[in-house]
């Protein structure tokens, strides 16, 4: 039997704030965007009319990355046809893709000088590729105007169309992660239009390909420690290299209710688990996600 550690209990969420939303233990609390870096990449995301997850997903590094000169671009637009329980991100019929975004990314990644460069998308379900071709596109464009920057592509699930996914990781990224989110019990909750399996598939067939992958789990939302543990038994088994676990954040009310905080001295313990149970990385705090320090995962 496994011996635990000596751990600090959970947060259970007590009291709301003016939102009427859980109010965050102090391990949660961020400072608001601010200084001159900051500026400088509001204005390059306002002028090149991009769309960062940043902002549609309610990150709560979006000071810190910013004020880096570093953001997560989201392309294929801001809103998606997925209806997650958890996401921040807009759902409902999507325009037509802009064919000119990939340059634009492109040209405002070379702008910012950025040495490492992530781009996540929305789902688009009801393109017959789900979006790959300007997925290959953009990475393509980025490596021509920026080709010592390194590149993180967030894909999302392809729904099982197998040629779509080659097409989004064969343009020469270093690092393609497709997040879980969550643990396969919780799935048709959290994840309703999406299968823990696919998804395992996907990161699969994605290491058979030749790229290193990469996945993120959000913590808080009801999971056992033996859920999260079966997870990480189940994505190293399936080739996964780097794992990201932070705490889920109830974006609004409509939105899943967080179930507990998770104390800082359990996400320590996940990560020494992750590792100990084949995972070559692992990035595990309360305000870690999909690309915090995402740098650090190019050479893993």
């Amino acid at each position: 039997m496994m011996t635990l550690p000596v751990i600090q209990p959970n947060a259970k969420p007590e009291g709301l704030n003016a939102l009427g939303q859980p109010r965050k233990p102090n391990w949660l609390r961020v400072k608001l965007p601010v200084g001159k870096e900051y500026a400088k990449v509001r204005s390059i995301v306002d002028e090149y009319k991009l769309h960062t997850i940043c902002e549609s997903g309610n990150c709560p590094n979006m000071g810190e990355c910013w004020g880096a000169g570093t953001a997560t671009f989201m392309i294929l637009g801001n809103v998606c046809t997925r209806s997650c329980s958890f996401c921040a991100v807009a759902t409902g019929r999507p325009n037509e893709y802009d064919e000119d975004e990939p340059r634009r990314v492109a040209e405002a990644i070379k702008l910012m000088g950025v040495k490492h460069a992530v781009l996540t998308s929305v789902n688009r379900d009801e393109l017959k590729d789900r979006g790959a071709a300007i997925w290959h596109e953009t990475v393509k464009q980025v490596k021509l105007m920026s080709p010592t920057t390194t590149i993180e592509t967030l894909i999302p699930d392809v729904k099982g169309t197998w040629d779509a996914l080659i097409t989004m990781i064969s343009p020469g990224q270093e690092v393609v992660s497709h997040n879980m989110e969550t643990v396969k019990e919780l799935y048709r909750r959290v994840r309703p239009q999406a299968k823990y399996d696919r998804s395992l598939e996907q990161i699969r067939r994605t290491k058979e390909y030749g790229q290193r992958t990469k996945t993120g789990i959000m913590l808080g939302l009801g999971e056992t420690r033996e859920q999260v543990y079966q997870a990480m038994d189940d994505l190293a088994a399936n080739g996964c290299d780097i794992l990201t676990l932070g705490q889920y954040l109830q974006p609004t009310k409509m939105h899943l209710e967080v179930a507990e905080f998770i104390h800082p001295d359990l996400f320590d313990h996940y990560r020494e688990e992750g590792l100990k149970r084949g995972l070559k990385y692992v990035e595990s705090g309360p305000l870690v996600r999909s690309s915090y320090h995402a740098e650090r995962h190019v050479n893993v």
